[in-house]
């Protein structure tokens, strides 16, 4: 085994079950690398060391047995949207600090069935409404590429703690981007599993029942520095959740290729409603050449593309009308005043998303409409094509930027565009529940990881993963930051 700090999942698992590393050792060794750089990353928030060197000793006594679970021994950081019996869930909410949950959310009982030893919890951003990982409770979290700049999120702690090599496998959640774009700032891999593939059971607000689907457009999923472990851990979690699964079982279909020599791929980098940066394009213009060196059928345009501006629309109604509706009175008005001053003909994602707030129920069926039409639209394309590579965002990682959301900026080759248009590649797949694996591509000349996604058909989360791995084995992947290895 490597470097034990920058070791493969995979490779922790076998090092247990050889005997050359012990549980409790492994543990150590992330407690020491977390206590070292910590300071200056602040990806681990929450602190379970009592708990889990206790984890540690018994999974150390069960190998010693010839027991054998999947993770048994392996530390494993979690995000800290996830309910875990014990330790506090606040979502960065001031006013939760300290809340506790009764029991553990879903992912987190099938991480310590499978041995899995939780050593905390992980930062994000208040209500894990941003692309930045910073509340009032633990502070901000910086990339380990870039201290100055974000680590993503709303799974930025998780993305971090991967990158600064405190643990192979780290769990997180999406609904806007929240496990991709970490994974794209952060140089690692993710997986945006296809809608309920992964239960969400307790991936919930403080004091809110631990429901089974908070959102139709959120999911859940593993983060990992390989693409093979990340299928491993996917493939691992995946499953209906245990309320469900008295009535239906997963069977996935395998990956529609083994090798780039029966892929057909799409390339889609260009979006109508933001531009995508030069060190980006020129990324994807690499994976293309690469890919059809390989062997791969590559298209850099198709008509069968649906229109990614409706889709961005349609995303943001589904997605901003829970918001709405979850508004305080004093936010309603304010709402109700800037809704009352906007043109009717007013076609923006400004527009969209103050009309999005305010949608009503007969506003959000019509958009589910819309979503199934375009669902339709998807099952055509990917009829012709394999998988589709988008970016995640234009950018690389930008500077840390607190200040009001509605009035922050993204720089895109020295011309500012609205913040929020990070939500545009985002809703891609997100709005039709479609699995989209986030794989690292390139460095800008700024030493800055960045990634893409790689879309696949709905429930065919194999192919996406597999492509996966096929381009870390032939484009490279994980690399650790300066100062990290």
């Amino acid at each position: 085994m490597p470097g034990p700090e920058f070791a493969t999942l995979r490779e922790q698992v076998a090092a247990l079950q050889a005997g050359t590393i012990s549980a409790t050792e492994l543990l150590e060794l992330s407690i020491a690398r977390i206590d070292t750089f910590d300071d200056k990353v602040n990806a681990v928030v929450v602190r379970d060391y009592d708990r889990a060197r206790a984890a540690a000793e018994q999974a150390d006594a069960a190998l010693a047995r010839g027991e054998r679970a999947p993770l048994l021994g392996v530390p494993v950081a979690v995000k800290e949207s996830f309910n875990i019996a014990g330790l506090p869930t606040t979502w960065g909410f001031p006013d939760a600090e300290g809340w506790q949950p009764a029991e553990d959310a879903a992912l987190v009982t099938r991480v310590k069935e499978a041995g899995g030893v939780v050593i905390g919890k992980t930062n994000v951003p208040m209500a894990l409404h941003d692309w930045q990982s910073y509340n009032d409770i633990y502070g901000t979290t910086n990339n380990p590429w870039d201290l100055t700049r974000s680590p993503g999120g709303s799974s930025g702690g998780s993305s971090a703690a991967l990158a600064a090599g405190y643990v192979s496998l780290a769990l997180g959640s999406d609904i806007g981007g929240s496990l991709r774009v970490p994974a794209h700032f952060c140089g690692i891999f993710a997986h945006k599993p296809s809608r309920n593939l992964l239960p969400m059971r307790g991936n919930t607000p403080p004091r809110t029942p631990a429901l089974p689907v908070l959102h139709d457009l959120a999911v859940v999923g593993a983060m990992t520095r390989t693409a093979a472990d990340l299928t491993m851990a996917t493939l691992l979690l995946a499953g209906p959740d245990e309320v469900e699964a008295v009535g239906y079982r997963l069977a996935l279909r395998p990956p529609r290729a083994t090798a780039f020599g029966g892929f057909r791929v799409l390339i889609v980098d260009s979006h109508p409603l933001l531009p995508t940066s030069a060190v980006v394009r020129e990324g994807f213009d690499r994976i293309a050449r690469g890919l059809e060196k390989a062997g791969a059928s590559v298209a850099r345009h198709s008509e069968l593309v649906p229109d990614l501006t409706l889709t961005a629309k349609t995303y943001l109604t589904l997605l901003m009308s829970q918001f709405g509706a979850d508004a305080p009175p004093e936010r309603e008005r304010a709402l109700k005043a800037a809704l009352a001053e906007l043109p009717p003909d007013a076609d923006t994602m400004e527009a969209v998303t103050l009309r999005a707030l305010a949608a009503s129920h007969a506003d959000w069926i019509r958009a589910d409409r819309v979503r199934i039409g375009l669902a339709d639209q998807w099952r055509r394309l990917f009829e012709e094509f394999d998988v589709v590579l988008c970016p995640i965002t234009p950018t690389p990682a930008f500077p840390h930027d607190h200040s009001e959301v509605n009035t922050r900026t993204v720089d895109i080759d020295g011309t500012a565009h609205p913040y929020n248009l990070h939500l545009v590649w985002a809703s891609v797949a997100t709005l039709l529940g479609l699995p989209a694996t986030a794989a690292p591509i390139g460095r800008s000349p700024e030493g800055l990881p960045y990634g893409m996604q790689i879309i696949g058909p709905y429930l065919e989360d194999r192919t996406t993963l597999h492509f996966a791995e096929l381009i870390e084995q032939e484009f490279g992947g994980f690399t650790p930051p300066p100062g990290f290895a």
